[in-house]
C-alpha cells in the first residue's frame, strides 16, 4: 500500500489556453473564504414585511455582518456598527419592525435600523445559538450548554429556563456525535429545538438524552498523548438517543416532560402551536415505517391521534407539518401517494385532501401564511433537476409557480404574503439572495458574493439526459458537465462524481461544485446519476434502495457508463468514479462488484460495513435481528475482486463512518495482496472538506490520483499490469 503524503499546493493548469484568466490554485479554490465568496444566510423578514435581514460579507472575508434590504430588493446596506463584535450567527426582529437582535461573539446585541446604531444587550457567554423573540417582543431566548436561556429585552441578567444540560462525553469538540449528554436541542440528525406558544407563557422544547447510548472510542492522535476520546454512538439495532417533548412554564421556569411512547426508537419530527394553544406533535419511528400526528391540550394533558400512516417499504423520507391559521386544520408533507405532497386534514373529523399536484414532488416543509390563507413550498414541478417556489390556497385550487430562473430556489415569504426572498443557485453560480413578488414576475438580485476572480472564468453549464436502465424498465437521469470548448475530435476521460442519490440537480453545492468545475477545466467530463433511492421519479424507484445498498444502484451506474460510451468524444478506457459517505460506498463497491467498469476510484468517508452504520440507518438496513442478510454485505467480503486503482480518503475523527471500518477493509486488501492508496486526515470529521487545509490537501490528492491514472491514455496491457502491483512496492 502506498500512503500518500502531504504535497505542495498545485496549480490546476493542464488545459489552460492563452485566452484563459490566471489558473486557479487549490488555495483559491478551497480557502475560507475562497473565490466563491461568503454565501449569505437565510433571510429573516421584519414583522411589517417592509424589509428583510441576513448575515453576509460582501468583500469575501470570513466574518458575516448584519445586512438588510427592502422588500423590492433595493436599499441593500450593512446596519450593524460594531465591527469588533464578531460574526453574526443568529437574527430575530422585535415586533416594532425596527430593532434586530443578533448573536455575536459572547453577547446579545440590538441594532436600531433607523438610527443605524448597535448596542450590547447582555453578556451571554460562548456557544449560544437558535435565537428567537417571544410573541410580544418582551423576551429573547436561545440555546446554550444544553439549556434554554431567557432575558428581558428591556434589560436584565440572562437566566436559564431549564436545568438539564450535561456536557458532552467527548473531550474533543469535533464530529457529528460530539453532542451534550443531555440537552434541549435537535437530535443528532436533526429535529426541532423549541417554539413559543402564542401567548408567550409556555415554550415547547425538544428534550434529548444520550446517556443510554453505547460509548465508542474515536482516538485523538493529535493530543499530547493519544486520547481515547469516547463519544455516544449507536449501531443499527441499538437504542437510539432518547427524544421527547417538554413544556417550559416561562414565568416559573419549570420543565414538564411528556411521556411519549418508546422514545429511543421513535423520533420527534416536529411540533407547532395552534392559534389557541393546542400543540401538534409530528412523530415517526426511526425505521420510517410508521408516522403519526397527535394533538395535545396542555390545559388538561388531553392527547389525541389525528392521523397515522404505516408502510413497511418506507425508507428515509421527508416529513413536516404545521397548523393552519383556523386552528382546526393541519397541513402536512407526506409520501402517502406516489409523489410527496401537501395534505390538509381536519383535526377533529380526520377528513383529508391533497393540496398539491400529484404529478410532482413537494420538496420542503409547508410555510403557512395566515395573511393570505395560503401555503408556500418548494417542488420539482418543472422537472426533476430543478426546485422552484410555489404557493397554493389552503382552500384548494391550482398551485402557482413564483420563481422563474433555472436552478434551485428556496423561498422565504414575507409575513403579509406579498413578497418572497429567495436563495437561488445553479450549476455555475453559488447561492445568492433574490426577491420576487408572490404573484411571480422578474426576480430582483440582492447579493453578489463571488470575488472578481470567480467571474473572470467561464464555468461549465450542465446538460441533463435520460436513458434506459439495462436491468429493468426504469428510465434513468444524469447530469453532465463538459468543457465549454469541447473538441469533438478528442477523446475525453469521464469522471462520475460525487456519486450519491439526488445528484442530477441544477444547483451549486459548495466545494463539491468547485471540484467538479476544476475537473472540467482539467479536461474531464463529469457525470452524476440519479441512482435508485432518488426523489423525483416516483415512490417505487425511491424505495428500491431499502435493504439494497450497493446493489441495483450500482447497476444504474453501469447503465450510465454504457450510455456515456455511445458519445463519440468519450474515451471508453478512461472512466473514474468518486464520492463521499454513501458516494464513497458506491465508489468502493463498484470496483469490487464490477471490476473494470471504472479504471480508478476515490472513495472518501466510505461506509463499508453495515454493522457500523448509525442508529438512524435502520431506515435503509433495518436491524441485524430482523434482516441479517444485509449485514453480510461488508466490502471486505469482496476484497479478492479489486483490480482497478483505488484511493481511500478518510478523516480519523469521522463519527458517521468510523475510520475503524475502512482500516479493517484496508487490512483485508493488504492480506489479499492488493494495491491501493490511502490519504488520511488525522483531525478531519465526516465533513473532511470543511477545514480549508484538509480540503486543499485531500482534493489535491483526488486531482493527482485521477490525473495519474486517467489523465493520459495508456495501453490496456500496461494499465492491467500496473493495477496488479503488490503492496510491497516501495
Amino acid at each position: 500500500m502506498a500512503v500518500l503524503l502531504l504535497a505542495a499546493a498545485v496549480q490546476l493548469t493542464p488545459h489552460a489556453n492563452a485566452s484563459e484568466p490566471a489558473p486557479i490554485t487549490l488555495d483559491q479554490a478551497f480557502a475560507i473564504p475562497g473565490i466563491t465568496g461568503i454565501v449569505p444566510t437565510n433571510p429573516v423578514w421584519s414583522p411589517d414585511s417592509r424589509r428583510f435581514a441576513f448575515a453576509w460579507n460582501h468583500s469575501g472575508t470570513s466574518e458575516r455582518a448584519l445586512w438588510i434590504a427592502a422588500k423590492d430588493g433595493k436599499d441593500l446596506r450593512r446596519v450593524d456598527t460594531d465591527a469588533d463584535a464578531g460574526s453574526v450567527r443568529g437574527i430575530a426582529w422585535l415586533p416594532d419592525g425596527n430593532t434586530i437582535l443578533t448573536l455575536r461573539g459572547e453577547a446579545l446585541w440590538a441594532t436600531d435600523v433607523r438610527r443605524g446604531r448597535t448596542s450590547q444587550l447582555a453578556e451571554i457567554g460562548p456557544g449560544a445559538s437558535n435565537l428567537t423573540v417571544s410573541p410580544d417582543g418582551s423576551k429573547a431566548a436561545w440555546l446554550k450548554g444544553g439549556d434554554l436561556w431567557l432575558v428581558n429585552v428591556g434589560g436584565g441578567t440572562p437566566v436559564a429556563a431549564t436545568d438539564i444540560g450535561i456536557a458532552s462525553l467527548s473531550s474533543l469538540p469535533l464530529g457529528r456525535y460530539s453532542r451534550p449528554e443531555r440537552e434541549i436541542g435537535p437530535g443528532i440528525w436533526g429535529g426541532p429545538t423549541y417554539e413559543w406558544s402564542p401567548n408567550g407563557k409556555t415554550i415547547a422544547v425538544h428534550y434529548v438524552d444520550r446517556r443510554g447510548m453505547r460509548k465508542v472510542p474515536f482516538p485523538d492522535y493529535l493530543a499530547d498523548e493519544t486520547n481515547p476520546n469516547e463519544v455516544r454512538r449507536g449501531y443499527p439495532g441499538d437504542p437510539n438517543e432518547l427524544r421527547t417533548v417538554g413544556l417550559v412554564d416561562v414565568e416559573r421556569r419549570e420543565l414538564e416532560l411528556l411521556d411519549l411512547d418508546d422514545p429511543t426508537a421513535n423520533q420527534v419530527v416536529g411540533f407547532s402551536w395552534s392559534p389557541d394553544g393546542i400543540l401538534l406533535l409530528d412523530l415517526a419511528t426511526d425505521t420510517a415505517v410508521d408516522r403519526w400526528l397527535t394533538t395535545l391540550d396542555p390545559a388538561n394533558s388531553a392527547e389525541r391521534e389525528i392521523w397515522r400512516s404505516s408502510r413497511d417499504s418506507r425508507i428515509y423520507t421527508a416529513f413536516a407539518s404545521s397548523w393552519q391559521p383556523d386552528g382546526e386544520h393541519v397541513v402536512f408533507l407526506s409520501d402517502r401517494e406516489d409523489r410527496y405532497g401537501l395534505y390538509s386534514i381536519n383535526a377533529a373529523s380526520g377528513s383529508l385532501r391533497r393540496l398539491t399536484d400529484a404529478a410532482w414532488d413537494v420538496l420542503s416543509a409547508p410555510k403557512v401564511n395566515a395573511a393570505r390563507g395560503m401555503v408556500f413550498f418548494e417542488a420539482n414541478g418543472v422537472n426533476p433537476y430543478e426546485q422552484h417556489v410555489y404557493r397554493v390556497s389552503l382552500d384548494g385550487g391550482e398551485a402557482v409557480r413564483i420563481t422563474n430562473r433555472p436552478g434551485r430556489h428556496t423561498g422565504f415569504p414575507s409575513p403579509d404574503g406579498r413578497s418572497v426572498a429567495v436563495i437561488h443557485s445553479d450549476d455555475a453560480n453559488p447561492p445568492e439572495i433574490y426577491v420576487v413578488s408572490a404573484d411571480g414576475g422578474e426576480m430582483q438580485r440582492v447579493t453578489t458574493s463571488p470575488l472578481p476572480a470567480f467571474r473572470e472564468h467561464e464555468w461549465a453549464q450542465a446538460r441533463y439526459v435520460s436513458f434506459p436502465s439495462e436491468i429493468d424498465d426504469y428510465v434513468l437521469h444524469a447530469r453532465i458537465l463538459e468543457p465549454p470548448d469541447l473538441d469533438p475530435s478528442r477523446l475525453y476521460p469521464v469522471l462520475f462524481g460525487p456519486a450519491y442519490s439526488n445528484t442530477a440537480r441544477n444547483r451549486w453545492r459548495g466545494t463539491y461544485s468547485m471540484a467538479q468545475q476544476l475537473l472540467v477545466k482539467r479536461g474531464y467530463i463529469v457525470v452524476q446519476v440519479d441512482v435508485r433511492g432518488s426523489t423525483g421519479y416516483g415512490r417505487a424507484f425511491r424505495e428500491e434502495f431499502l435493504l439494497d445498498f450497493a446493489g441495483e444502484d450500482i447497476e444504474d451506474l453501469a447503465s450510465a457508463v454504457k450510455y456515456m460510451k455511445t458519445l463519440p468524444y468519450v474515451d471508453p478506457d478512461r472512466f473514474g468514479i468518486w464520492g463521499s459517505s454513501y458516494g464513497g460506498t458506491l465508489s468502493v463497491y463498484t470496483l469490487l462488484k464490477k471490476p473494470g467498469l471504472f479504471q480508478a476510484a476515490v472513495a472518501a468517508a466510505s461506509a463499508v460495513d453495515p454493522y457500523f452504520f448509525g442508529t438512524d440507518d435502520v431506515a435503509i438496513v433495518r436491524r441485524p435481528d430482523t434482516d441479517p442478510e444485509i449485514y453480510e454485505n461488508a466490502a471486505r467480503y469482496y476484497a479478492d475482486n479489486l483490480e482497478d486503482h483505488l484511493l481511500f480518503i478518510h478523516g480519523m475523527q469521522d463519527h458517521v463512518v468510523p475510520f475503524k471500518t475502512v482500516a479493517v477493509l484496508a487490512d483485508e486488501l493488504i492480506r489479499k495482496g492488493k494495491n491501493f492508496d490511502f490519504a488520511l486526515a488525522p483531525g478531519a470529521t465526516h465533513a473532511w472538506r470543511s477545514e480549508p487545509y484538509y480540503a486543499r490537501f485531500l482534493y489535491g490528492k483526488l486531482f493527482e490520483y485521477f490525473d495519474r491514472h486517467l489523465g493520459e491514455s495508456q495501453p490496456e496491457s500496461d494499465r492491467k499490469a500496473d493495477s496488479k502491483e503488490t503492496h510491497n512496492r516501495d
